[in-house]
């Protein structure tokens, strides 16, 4: 199971889980970042942080540390 941190750009994955706990996963879930749904990986910073993504028509910027919270399939 491969981590949102690792999909390359342009590509759509669907979350499988969310690993992490307390306020950092409910900080993920806030974004509308839960399993099932489509993201978009719209752009990486040359250094990886941030993420910037698409989820449910909103353009997102993650941390590398929570992209690497989200597996994807």
């Amino acid at each position: 199971m491969k981590t949102l941190r690792e999909v390359a750009v342009g590509q759509t994955v669907t979350v499988k889980k969310l690993s992490g706990e307390g306020p950092v996963k409910r900080r993920i879930m806030d974004m509308g970042i839960t399993k099932g749904v489509e993201i978009f990986v719209r752009k990486v910073a040359p250094l990886g942080d941030p993420v910037e993504v698409t989820v449910r028509g909103y353009e997102l910027s993650l941390r590398k540390a929570d992209a690497e919270m989200i597996e994807v399939g």
